[in-house]
This record gives structure tokens, sequence and C-alpha cells, in this order.
């Protein structure tokens, strides 16, 4: 299915930048039944925070490494359903094509979303690289059988960098644009580390309802 569906992605240049960027991430419940979803819409170039949603979901799809999208896009998908603005890039914790099959959790939503979607990861899932300079907004390439399949970037100057990568309807020049934008002194662009923070508060809220 992963195969299949990696032919409808787009490599494509951005027509427009985004004003409106949402961040996205999961966490699962210490009892690994649910899954927490949580969507942060920022409004560029201020950074300001214009709404927040989240979904929790049943888990209904085993862990298997390289399938990690079937557990998580059906609660990402809900928590977007519930947003009144539309973002116009979703910045994903995840890698796109930085994956086996080039078809990461970024990609698998951007398929659904067909928006401009960009996989921001912390750590390596595919692919070699060599360490960018130390400075904010430095990269090098990520590659995998010769292919580039996306970068490794440095977000601010002397922090450790982030893997990013395409997910759908953009090109890797304007994934890192945009990431960059998205930053403000932080390791992780403030979209996604917002969107961690509140799966972090949701999933400690989740624990002391079942035990308090």
């Amino acid at each position: 299915m992963q195969k299949k569906l990696a032919s409808k992605i787009k490599c494509i240049p951005v027509r427009k930048f985004p004003k409106l960027v949402a961040g996205l991430d999961c966490a699962f419940s210490k009892d690994g039944k649910k899954i927490i979803a949580a969507v942060v819409v920022f409004q560029l170039p201020d950074l300001k925070v214009i709404e927040t949603k989240y979904a929790i979901r049943k888990l209904r799809f085993p862990y298997i490494p390289g399938l990690l999208s079937f557990r998580e896009a059906p609660a990402c998908l809900s928590a977007i359903r519930k947003l009144k603005n539309t973002p116009d890039a979703f910045l994903i914790d995840g890698h796109g094509l930085a994956h086996p099959r080039r078809f990461g959790i970024a990609s698998h939503l951007g398929v659904f979303l067909n928006k401009p979607t960009i996989g921001c990861a912390k750590s390596l899932l595919i692919g070699i690289f060599k360490n960018p300079a130390s400075q904010k907004g430095s990269f090098a390439p990520l590659k995998d059988k010769g292919e580039t399949i996306g970068a490794i970037l440095r977000t601010a100057t002397n922090v450790k960098p982030i893997f990013i990568s395409v997910g759908n309807n953009c090109i890797l020049k304007d994934a890192i644009k945009i990431v960059l934008t998205c930053c403000a002194g932080y390791r992780l662009p403030e979209p996604t580390r917002i969107a961690d923070h509140l799966v972090s508060k949701l999933k400690h809220r989740q624990l002391c309802l079942r035990f308090c």
C-alpha cells in the first residue's frame, strides 16, 4: 500500500509562501491502548498561535517498524478535522520521503491533506549524511542509494540538527525555508515543538484521570 500511495506524492514548488502553518505530533498512553494527536496552528511570520486541537483514539494497528503512519495518521486526521482555520502547510513530527519506501507519515498525511507537508524528525530512519556546519541554517543532504531523500538541518547555532524531508506538494528547498521560518531558537520548529508539549500534557492528564 505504501509503495502504491507513494506514486501520488508530488514534489512541486510551493506557489505561495504559507501564512498559516500547523504542527502535528502524537503520543501513546501508558497502557499502549490509545494514541493522542495534537495540532497547533501558527501564523507567520510572527509565530503566533491561533488555534490548537487534539484527538484521542483507540490504537487499532500494531507497532511495525516503517509502518508508523498506520498507527498515527487516523488520530492526526481526527485532530485536523476539528480545526476552524485551514493551514497552508503542515510540519509533521516524522519523516516524509526519508523512508525505506519513500512514504513516511508526512507523505501519508500529505496524500490525504493535499497540502504542502514536511517531515521534521528528531532521529534518523534511513540514509547517510555528513553533519552540516554549526551555524543556524546550515544543512547537508541526506542520501539513500545515491538519491537525495532529505536534509540534515541546523535549526539553531551549535544545536543538534534535525532531519527534514518532503512529505507532499513541496520541494526540499521550500521545506528548509519554511522550517527555518518557524524556528525560534530551539532545536525543533515552533509548530512541532508546541504540539509535542501539548501531547505530553494530554498524556499526563490521561494518566491522572486513570489513577487519581
